[in-house]
């Protein structure tokens, strides 16, 4: 006879808490609990930083967790390179070994990374994250983490611990290669889009890192973020928002950083007061890797792991990632283990892993053939995201496109380098590095290699003074904690070329040929000292597996350049973050003579045809605190090949009752065109997004004047439509509209 728990007629919530009723103290606790096998401490195979070895799990942590149950498997594919079709068999026979060794027969939730795509060897690998905001294409978002998904779930995997909706506010900080850009509006609309995508394809998505991670004083990793509650309200906290009502996440991971001193992992008033309260989240919190473990270790405010367990649960945390530590460590307070079990047991009955019999194995048949996870659709996504993401930041020469018949010369160190397309959380880079005598595991051309089959008419040479036009290839080479110029713990005292490209540079141009400066990284560096020389620039951030032929197709004209820049690129190298998002005193102007101004701002862009933009209409141009209004505009290719525009709407608030940003991005919208053919643009703008918190904490919508900006970047505005909200000064809340709606006619 089936128990309550197994029946599934009734709702998740009621078999859990069904389950619960019946658990021991030992068996809610390893729900609690997760286990990391294959990550040796003895050596350097997993990827983690250094100090943190000691918190690994090995097999023996698993075999005294097994009479009680499993809450995780950490990254049974991500771990070490293994070969498709033996991971999924090793995975399942994992299953069948902890099923078997609980009462319940229940498997664990095996979670993996997916922020370039599925993190195992041989999986497809995928532009980073700061290349899906520069597609300005939410669409094609949704569509590549829904086939990351399917990937995923194919050979057993659960969650996935992605997106990171991190709002870049200093890119120095060495992650912004896995944020969406700086501007919270990109971020929350492309983030949510991610986890659409793979929610819909049954995986779980993880939202991180909640909250204030790349705020961080100096930009350093781990380090506390210096932030008022006004700028976590407006700038922080509306992507992860975003990303639950609309998107459906459901999870999220606390953060390593302190905001005031009180550490993420530690922190009830956005764990628990916020997150659940307020917003109504009703999955499951957990702990970014070691997080619990550095309450005791980094933060210092607890004395042992049983203590650091204690203030974590309190806070709001459910499970201990990536290994069991300190939930194990000691006895937990018996309601705050039943509130954490409990969620994590209703997520498990919803994957369905409390059904009778749990999960089914997810072994393929017999003569079903290997397991693949680079299959063609997947690099035609690959490539599609990559195509879409390459910005074309200047053509002054218009020495782009390049004709087939140049003589060319290809130079830097990067150009014939792997590591200039791969991010931080890619395979190859976060794990393969560690087996060097193991291939990559899937086809990564290099930029010289992908321009020679782009250009198979021009004549390649090696000295530049021969060539007709030079291809100088700059950027980073990424990695874990100072083991590459970007990526996790790869923090920068400035924005200036590494391994010093800049003098490199310096001597290419200094030869006088027309130089196309070509960057690959993943952050923008300040190049204000070769700007006026270039010839063009290109920029790509760390574009995956297909990111050669992406970047050498928009060289050659195949593919039509639409990238627009999800962060500003600066014209100095001091560290000064670029001025977007800034109030008026943030910009340059008197008081300083230093000018931050961005050398190309935040949504710059160029394409190989033209475009005009007629005169907006608007509806009405006075709506109520509590109304909205349309917009039409109509754009049009005036030149003679096809291409796409990127109408972005910002809002100006002329005067507030605290500083405010000179501009932020409200809507966007790809407008595709053939050659002389126009489209109407369609925006429905609701009051709620002129709203912004006061002085006293509550967010409002206030009656005056606004200005809609209609542009093709940050500073680059075609028109302005002026707007008069009027009647009461009005507070919204987490039920307001968080987006402003563009449609293409």
């Amino acid at each position: 006879m089936l128990q309550p728990w197994q029946d599934t007629t009734l709702p998740a919530p009621v078999r859990a808490a069904d389950l619960l009723a019946r658990m021991t103290t030992e068996e809610k606790t390893a729900q609690l609990s997760s286990v990391w096998l294959g990550a040796d401490v003895d050596t350097d195979q997993a990827a983690v930083a250094p100090g943190q070895h000691a918190f690994v799990a090995h097999s023996a942590a698993l075999e005294a967790l097994l009479p009680h149950g499993l809450g995780h498997l950490t990254r049974p594919f991500g771990t070490v390179p293994v070969e498709p079709a033996d991971g999924a068999s090793r995975l399942a026979e994992l299953q069948r070994r902890i099923k078997d060794g609980n009462r319940f027969a229940l498997p664990a939730i095996a979670h993996e990374e997916c922020l370039t795509g599925f993190a195992a060897w041989q999986a497809t690998v995928f532009p980073t994250p700061l290349a899906w905001g520069a597609t300005f294409d939410p669409a094609l978002v949704t569509e590549m983490a829904q086939a990351i998904g399917a990937s995923m779930r194919a050979v057993g995997i659960h969650q996935g611990l992605a997106p990171v909706l991190d709002v870049v506010r200093d890119p120095r900080w060495g992650r912004t290669e896995e944020s969406i850009g700086e501007d919270p509006y990109l971020v929350g609309t492309i983030g949510t889009a991610y986890v659409r995508g793979l929610e819909a394809a049954g995986i779980v998505a993880t939202l991180k890192h909640f909250a204030g991670y790349a705020a961080s004083r100096g930009a350093r990793n781990h380090a506390p973020a210096p932030i008022g509650p006004r700028e976590l309200a407006d700038v922080i906290l509306p992507p992860f928002e975003m990303a639950l009502r609309e998107g459906g996440a459901r999870s999220v991971m606390a953060s390593y950083n302190d905001i005031d001193g009180l550490p993420g992992h530690a922190h009830p008033g956005l764990l628990t007061q916020l997150l659940r309260e307020q917003w109504g989240f009703t999955g499951t919190v957990v702990s970014d890797y070691f997080g619990i473990a550095f309450l005791e270790s980094a933060h210092k405010i607890a004395a042992s792991a049983e203590e650091a367990a204690r203030i974590a649960l309190a806070a709001g945390v459910d499970v201990e990632l990536p290994a069991a530590h300190c939930f194990t460590a000691g006895q937990l307070p018996d309601d705050l283990l039943d509130r954490a079990a409990l969620r994590l047991l209703t997520q498990k009955c919803e994957l369905g892993l409390l059904d009778p019999g749990g999960e089914p194995d997810r072994e393929p048949a017999a003569g079903e053939g290997p397991i693949d996870l680079n299959p063609r659709t997947m690099r035609d996504l690959a490539r599609a995201v990559a195509q879409e993401s390459v910005v074309l930041l200047a053509n002054d020469s218009g020495v782009l496109p390049l004709s087939d018949g140049l003589r060319i010369a290809v130079v830097g160190e990067l150009a014939d380098d792997q590591a200039a397309m791969l991010g931080c959380y890619t395979f190859p880079r976060h794990v393969g590095v560690n087996h060097p005598e193991l291939p990559t595991g899937v086809d990564v051309p290099t930029f010289a290699e992908a321009l020679r089959a782009e250009l198979p008419g021009a004549e390649f040479v090696a000295d530049p003074a021969t060539a007709d036009v030079c291809l100088a290839v700059v950027g980073d080479r990424s990695g874990l904690f100072g083991r590459g110029s970007s990526g996790e713990g790869c923090d920068a005292t400035d924005l200036e070329l590494p391994y010093g490209q800049g003098e490199f540079l310096d001597k290419v141009f200094a030869r006088g040929v027309p130089t196309v400066l070509v960057v690959l990284s993943g952050r923008p560096y300040a190049l204000g000292r070769w700007a006026d020389r270039a010839a063009a620039v290109v920029q790509a951030f760390f574009p995956g597996q297909e990111g050669g032929p992406a970047v050498a197709g928009v060289l050659s004209g195949r593919v039509e350049p639409s990238g627009r820049l999800p962060i500003g690129v600066p014209r100095i190298p001091g560290g000064q973050p670029a001025p977007y998002l800034a109030p008026p005193l943030g910009r340059h102007g008197d008081p300083s003579n230093v000018d931050p101004s961005a050398l190309y701002p935040f949504g710059h862009g160029l394409s190989y045809t033209t475009f005009t933009w007629e005169t907006p209409q608007c509806e009405a141009p006075e709506l109520a605190t509590d109304g909205g209004t349309a917009l039409r505009l109509t754009v049009r290719n005036t030149g003679d090949r096809p291409g796409t525009e990127v109408v972005q709407l910002y809002l100006h608030d002329p005067v507030g009752t605290v500083a405010r940003p000179e501009v932020r991005l409200v809507g966007y919208a790809r407008v595709p065109l053939d050659a002389g053919q126009s489209a109407e643009v369609h925006a429905t703008f609701p009051a709620d997004l002129a709203a912004y918190t006061g002085a006293d904490g509550r967010r409002l919508v206030e009656p005056g004047a606004l200005e809609l900006r209609i542009a093709a970047s940050s500073e680059h505005v075609h028109h302005t439509v002026p707007l008069t909200l009027t009647g009461p000064a009005r507070e919204v809340g987490h039920e307001r509209r968080m987006r402003c709606e563009l449609r293409v006619k």
